[in-house]
């Protein structure tokens, strides 16, 4: 056979050199978020909900100094189980969006009762805080995508960004229902509404993809609260008065069912 011409091997040398493209699958891989699909927001939603009940329900029960520090144990746990996984997990990452939930409601009850702060004034601190942490994590990382959460700091960023916007989520959400007098239910047709602007605006509006999931994001947390709030106080604070103990309960069961789900399509995804 004869030797390969010049320009042959001249264009196998340059082949050889050229960097090798990831494809996408093998990058969404490297995230330790998973992709934003129409179950993620269904279980973020049972999750914000759960986290307000749940909270409400251990203050009750244990007294909110207690309730607190346990929430705070129980994150603290959750995000070093996290941070040791080399890559997206189902389990470890929805527990500690669990426990995000529940602490950050305690964060934001704890400013209001036992500092006496109206939920107008910690509002709008838990805004400035969680617009400092997005500045910051751009200006590091120059970008806010979930996509590329596999390094250290961003992930660091990711989590304080997550719970900076449950507390502010719980804030809103009792501002709404309770200063403002427009009752759980009706909040949570308010923000139901609200939650739609990110999606109209990203489809005919062409909003950044990025700032509408962190529009949506932050709104998932009133929305699922106002809800699950509804569904617990007593009907003298015009809910159904099923109580915290049981809706949270029941808000329990199909994330674990729907996590479970997830944990299967990922573990098939991988095979």
């Amino acid at each position: 056979m004869g030797q390969p011409s010049s320009e042959a091997a001249v264009g196998a040398v340059r082949e050889e050199r050229r960097p090798r493209r990831i494809p996408a699958p093998a990058v969404a891989t490297l995230s330790k978020v998973p992709e934003a699909t129409a179950l993620f927001w269904i279980v973020k939603v049972l999750t914000t909900g759960m986290g307000e009940t749940a909270s409400d329900y251990l203050g009750r029960v244990l007294g909110p100094v207690p309730a607190g520090a346990l929430g705070l144990a129980g994150l603290v746990v959750a995000l070093v189980v996290q941070f040791r996984t080399d890559r997206y997990r189902p389990w470890p990452y929805w527990s500690a969006i669990v426990m995000v939930s529940v602490f950050g409601t305690m964060a934001a009850d704890v400013v209001h009762v036992i500092a006496g702060i109206p939920y107008a004034l910690s509002a709008a601190a838990f805004t400035l805080t969680l617009a400092a942490l997005l500045v910051g994590w751009h200006r590091s990382e120059g970008t806010l995508s979930i996509a590329g959460i596999h390094t250290r700091r961003r992930e660091t960023f990711y989590w304080a960004t997550v719970l900076a916007t449950f507390a502010l989520g719980t804030a809103v959400g009792d501002l709404t229902a309770g200063t403002l007098r427009i009752g759980y239910l009706a909040s949570g047709f308010l923000f139901l509404a609200l939650i739609a602007v990110p999606a109209v605006s990203r489809r005919f509006l062409g909003l950044n993809t990025v700032a509408a999931f962190w529009w949506a994001y932050i709104l998932t947390r009133p929305l699922g609260a106002s809800f699950a709030d509804w569904m617990g106080v007593p009907t003298t604070r015009a809910g159904l008065g099923w109580g915290t103990g049981p809706v949270t309960l029941a808000l329990l069961v199909p994330i674990v069912a729907l996590v479970a789900c997830l944990a299967i399509r990922h573990g098939r995804a991988r095979d």
